[in-house]
């Protein structure tokens, strides 16, 4: 199978999933190599199945029933099953032929049987396999049943009870519900495909009502049942597109879906069927939507329908009043309306919203402090765009006035260097943050160093952390750079910052700890006191010879 190497099996795997896949080679057994494909039963905490696969021209791609596996992870049974096969020295575009061959002599076989032959190897296969039977039993069912019969088995297969300890299914139990209810929605396909549509269309509406209900005693973590939820959807408008229903009840229906929390499981979208509904449905469509809407405007999916059938009708006006009815108080919602009105080609408005969302923050809580930071994006832009640099300047200030981090900072600096305003803006936002600095003593300044460095103005910002204080990466970031200009007061830091390190373990703090001896190396060099780092270093490794790991990393960088 192309692409079937252990760098590529590392690279889907990830370190940690391959390097326990390792662990896994004696576990893997009834490997099986088709044209296209590789599986086997891999023995972990328990017995799972695992299938390597050529997915086109993308790759490899892999499959597992163990609960990583099921979230879509290539896991570690993958790994074992990949590694096993080439371990085995297996030659692949020999197996996939030999598979391909036997495939088309099979083919050949059956085709050549007689009918009388044909039954006679189905019913041995139905009398070995109790699985098979039961699928072939539901398959006829579906072609040949009475529809009371067919209601009865499609509620045997959604019926939790066999699965159900105290009355719920735990989650080791709902997989096997979930491949049970699948069986359900194949029996309304067929019921469709066997010119029964009308008949399936009202058994997928009740098997989507018992799947709901099921829904809240199952614990669906891997998400198996959203995924039949979509199928019964896609079975019911597949059901209506053979056999269209009364216009008038499809949109009550859909209107009932679309407007019930609880039945978000099944994901009903009313315009896949807008070529079914007409104009009759539509309108009914329409006047549930905004009878729902008047009566909560503040419940989701009463907006949500109301939105959707207002865009489909490009109606922008209802649209807006939708999200009007609404507001978030962090103007999130002023910044949407915003959007829609722009996207309308309605720029003038636009910007009041955005304005007005603005306003209505600072009305509420007397500052910017709670804003959508997308909305004093959206709005500054704007701004800047109508050559309205002072309002961009203003409203970037009292962001920074509000949330005072290195971001607003960087934003403000942004605007009010385009607009020739930054020396008069700078000196009134650190006189800020120094301000803060002062109160909060030298547990505070961080936000003033940063901005500082971010400034490169190192000496000020060298003040700033010696007077308010600075915590470690600060620290780290000031050494750095003063290096060359104070190497001693640099060399103080790296000391200072090493001194915890050497009594802890672990390559990523040898890491670090070797990063900073050569930082104190280059120091006591520019000092003109390289003996004195020889005579450190020589310390240190006479207090830790143990640390082999240490020691290597010293020797490769020459400490």
């Amino acid at each position: 199978m192309d692409g079937l190497t252990e760098t590529n099996l590392r690279a889907l795997a990830g370190a940690r999933s391959f390097e326990r896949g390792l662990g896994y080679l004696d576990a893997v057994t009834g490997v099986q190599i088709g044209d296209g494909w590789i599986s086997a039963t891999v023995h972990g905490t328990e017995r799972y199945g695992a299938e390597l696969s050529q997915d086109g021209p993308e790759g490899m791609t892999g499959t597992c029933d163990c609960p990583y596996g099921q979230e879509g992870n290539f896991c570690k049974h993958l790994v074992a099953l990949g590694l096993t096969v080439l371990a085995r020295g297996d030659d692949l575009p020999r197996r996939r032929r030999t598979a391909r061959k036997r495939a088309r002599s099979l083919d050949a076989w059956l085709s050549g049987l007689s009918r009388d032959e044909l039954l006679a190897l189905v019913r041995d296969q139905v009398a070995e396999d109790r699985h098979l039977r039961r699928r072939l039993e539901l398959r006829a069912a579906s072609a040949t049943g009475e529809p009371a019969e067919v209601r009865a088995l499609v509620r045997e297969l959604l019926d939790i009870g066999p699965f159900a300890r105290y009355g719920y299914v735990e989650y080791a139990d709902a997989r096997a519900y979930a491949d049970q209810a699948g069986q359900a929605v194949s029996m309304i396909r067929q019921l469709t495909g066997s010119d029964r549509a009308a008949d399936a269309i009202d058994l997928a509406w009740e098997a989507m009502n018992l799947l709901v209900r099921a829904a809240d005693r199952v614990d669906d973590s891997d998400g198996r049942l959203g995924d039949i939820g979509a199928d019964l959807a896609d079975a019911h408008r597949a059901a209506c597109r053979a056999a269209p229903p009364d216009p008038e009840a499809l949109a009550h229906w859909l209107a009932d879906r679309a407007l019930d929390d609880a039945a978000d499981l099944i994901d009903i979208d009313p315009f896949d069927y807008e070529d079914l509904l007409g104009a009759p449905g539509m309108r009914i469509l329409r006047e549930r939507a905004v009878e729902a809407w008047r009566a909560n405007r503040t419940g989701w999916a009463e907006k949500d329908l109301m939105r959707r059938l207002a865009k489909a009708g490009r109606d922008t006006d209802t649209v807006i009043a939708v999200h009007a009815a609404d507001l978030a108080p962090n103007g999130h919602t002023h910044l949407v309306i915003a959007r829609e009105l722009e996207a309308a080609g309605r720029p003038g408005e636009a910007l009041e919203w955005a304005e007005r969302g603005i306003r209505d923050v600072r009305e509420q809580e007397q500052s910017l402090a709670a804003v959508d930071t997308a909305l004093v994006d959206h709005l500054c832009d704007r701004y800047t765009e109508a050559d309205r640099l002072t309002d961009a300047v203003a409203l970037r200030r009292d962001h920074f006035a509000a949330r005072r981090s290195l971001l607003t900072y960087r934003q403000l600096r942004t605007v009010a260097r385009t607009a020739g305003r930054w020396p008069t803006e700078r000196e009134d936002a650190l006189a800020l943050l120094r301000a803060d600095a002062g109160r909060s003593g030298r547990r505070g300044g961080s936000v003033l160093v940063d901005v500082l460095l971010d400034d490169q103005d190192v000496d000020a910002a060298w003040q700033a952390a010696a007077e308010t204080g600075a915590h470690d990466d600060q620290w780290l970031a000031l050494a750095d750079r003063s290096r060359t200009a104070r190497p001693a007061d640099a060399l103080t830091v790296y000391r200072r910052l090493a001194e915890p390190l050497t009594g802890q373990t672990g390559n990523a703090v040898y890491e670090r700890l070797v990063g900073l001896l050569l930082s104190m190396r280059d120091c006591h060099h520019r000092l003109g006191t390289p003996d004195a780092f020889t005579a450190y270093a020589a310390d240190l490794r006479a207090a830790h010879t143990r640390k082999r790991n240490l020691m290597r990393l010293m020797d490769e960088h020459g400490l």
